[in-house]
């Protein structure tokens, strides 16, 4: 028996961290239980609704926020409020993987394109690591707003 799993992310502002992580993977957010949305409606608008009229406080509103591949195929993401800072390197990380079938200058400069995207998003650049065959096709390490490590690959 398979199983699926869920990446859960620790974060400060879940609403703010999942809007991130839904632009750079194409993921979206689902409805609040029980709510069916309209097509082109706001998932996040739905949810305040939701949360209002569930008598939710207004100071744990944002104490958590999921997204979903909308094929189905990729894992769900979830982000969860934790009041402490993150302090070390992750163990765990993200491959963003937008050049897997590329090499060479092809591959690097299709990175840097989407690089410059997730910085406009609020990724940090933290390191590039050039072509090392056989053993690297090079990659460039990132940061998400909240600091958690991720590669483009």
């Amino acid at each position: 028996m398979s199983r699926q799993i869920q990446v859960t992310f620790d974060a400060h502002d879940p609403r703010a961290l999942s809007v991130f992580w839904r632009d750079v993977l194409g993921y979206v957010h689902p409805p609040p239980p029980g709510v069916h949305l309209p097509e082109g409606a706001d998932p996040l608008a739905a949810w305040d609704d939701f949360l209002e009229q569930a008598g939710v406080p207004q100071e744990q509103r944002n104490s958590a926020s999921a997204l979903e591949d909308p094929d189905g195929s990729g894992p769900r993401l979830y982000f969860q409020q934790v009041p402490e800072d993150k302090v070390a390197k992750n163990r765990l990380h993200l491959d963003v993987r937008t050049a897997s079938d590329l090499r060479g200058e092809e591959r690097m400069a299709a990175l840097e394109t989407e690089c410059e995207r997730l910085l406009a998003l609020g990724a940090t650049r933290l390191q590039r690591f050039e072509p090392d065959p056989p053993m690297s096709v090079g990659f460039i390490v990132m940061a998400d707003p909240e600091g958690n490590e991720f590669c483009l690959d």
